[in-house]
Parts: structure tokens; sequence; C-alpha cells
């Protein structure tokens, strides 16, 4: 295998890595980091082709949702209320993280970014699932289209968290849904709906920064790492919201504390990530 073909083996399961875990709330930025450790894998610009393989995670959505999507832009373009409510929520929850992201990415990144943040956050995140899944257990929101703007405004300022690498931005998201009282399923959904802006604010502006730093070379792993990104992120989407119907959380909430556990105790036992 020569090294350009294994460079792209490992952008391809890189790829798969984001798709995966993007949109369950174990935290994607962990598992890239700890996968692109074990993979050593340089993309140049690494940075760029962590956030832009994300794009292929916005498009499983777009694809799985592109039906409900086109009626509510249409529905809004009539004034339908409803449609017009549900656009008007997405907004509202986008603006919280946008303003934080916008403000102080650079210092988040430059302080946070490091293996003890993310494996800390994935330990505590677990926690917080499994204790929001045993006491928040009135739920009545059963739909993300009827959510009230006080529902959306505090799943907008618990994503704020998730600029804390290893928070999980849907972790955050759909545990902020559940404790604004909406059901599993609505707090899912209204979760992925609220990436679409979101990852693409966050792939807009790392493009703007990165993107003379690219290579024909990085152009060519970050092609594979978004299809694959796309076809996995595809696949976890319809068979999360199948599983928030009728079961809890708690079992990422107990993989998040085993994950974040063994990252926590690898340097005592001499590895490295």
């Amino acid at each position: 295998m020569t090294l350009d073909t294994l460079h792209l083996v490992k952008a391809l399961i890189l790829g798969i890595v984001e798709g995966v875990t993007e949109f369950l709330p174990v935290s994607s930025t962990g598992h890239l980091i700890l996968a692109g450790q074990l993979l050593n894998f340089d993309a140049g610009s690494n940075k760029v082709f962590d956030v832009v393989i994300q794009l292929g995670s916005i498009l499983a959505i777009l694809w799985v949702y592109h039906q409900r999507l086109i009626t509510t832009c249409r529905g809004a373009i009539q004034r339908d209320p409803v449609s017009l409510r549900f656009i008007r929520n997405v907004i509202i929850g986008f603006v919280p993280s946008a303003v934080i992201g916008f403000l102080f990415i650079d210092q988040i990144q430059a302080v946070l970014f490091r293996p003890t943040v993310v494996a800390t956050m994935l330990v505590i995140g677990g926690v917080v699932i499994i204790l929001t899944e045993r006491f928040a257990t009135r739920r009545t929101t059963e739909d993300a289209a009827d959510m009230h703007w006080r529902q959306a405004l505090a799943v907008g300022v618990a994503q704020c968290f998730a600029v804390i690498p290893g928070t999980s931005r849907s972790g955050s998201t759909i545990v902020g849904g559940i404790l604004s009282k909406m059901s599993r399923k609505a707090a899912t959904e209204y979760s992925f709906f609220l990436a679409i802006p979101t990852m693409l604010g966050a792939t807009t502006l790392d493009l703007i920064k990165y993107h003379s730093g690219l290579t024909t070379n990085d152009m060519a792993a970050i092609v594979v790492g978004l299809i694959s990104a796309f076809i996995s992120a595809l696949v976890v989407v319809r068979l999360l919201v199948r599983f928030v119907e009728s079961r809890s959380l708690s079992v990422f909430g107990w993989y998040r504390i085993l994950f974040g556990g063994a990252l926590l105790l690898a340097p005592m036992l001499h590895l490295s990530w």
C-alpha cells in the first residue's frame, strides 16, 4: 500500500468515526482526536479536515429530512404559522452558540483543546445524561414543531457548552431539550435541525481561516472523509431516532464515563493519545 493510499484509508476511517459519533451524544471531537492520534493521521491543515468532513454529516440530515425541510420552507413562504414558528425556534437555538463561537472560539481552542479536558468532559457529560434520564420525567412536547421559543432558547444555551471539546454538541442539545420538557424524539430531531446552521457556520469560519494551507493531497483526503461521514451518518441518524423513541440515553452516558475514564487513566499506564 502506497503512502498516498494509506493516507486516504486513514481519512476514510476518520470520516466513519465522524459520521457515527456526530449525532450520538458521545462527542465526535473526542473520538476524532483519539482516532487521529491512533492512526497518526496528518492532513496538513488538520483543523480544516476535522471540520469540513462534518459537511458529510450535515448532508445526511438534509437527505433524511429533505421533505420536511422543503415543506417547512414552502409553509414559511405561505406564512404558515407552524412553519414560521419552527424556523424561528431554530434561529433562536442557533444564536447563543453562534455568538459565543464567533467571539471566543480562538481562545477556547487555545486553552481547552487538551486531551485531559476532552476526557474530563466525556465523564461529566456521561453523568449529566444519566442524571437527566433519571430525574427529568415530565415530557410535555412530543414533536419538535410544537416546541415553545423558551425551549428553543434553553437548548441554544445548552449548546454553548459544546464549545468545550468532549462535551458533545448533540449531547448538550438533547439534554437541554429533555430538561425543557421535550420528549427524547423531539429533542433529538430538534438537535438534528439545529446542527445544520451551527455546523455550516463552523465549517465556513474554518475554511475562511485555513483554506490557504490546503494542498491537493489534503483535498483528496477531505473528499474521502466527507463521503464516508455522509454514509455512516445516514445510517446513524435513522437508527438513533428509532432508538430514542423507546429507550433511555443512559447507555451513552455509561459509555462516555468508561471511555473518558480510560483516557484519563492512559497517562498512568504510560499510554499516550
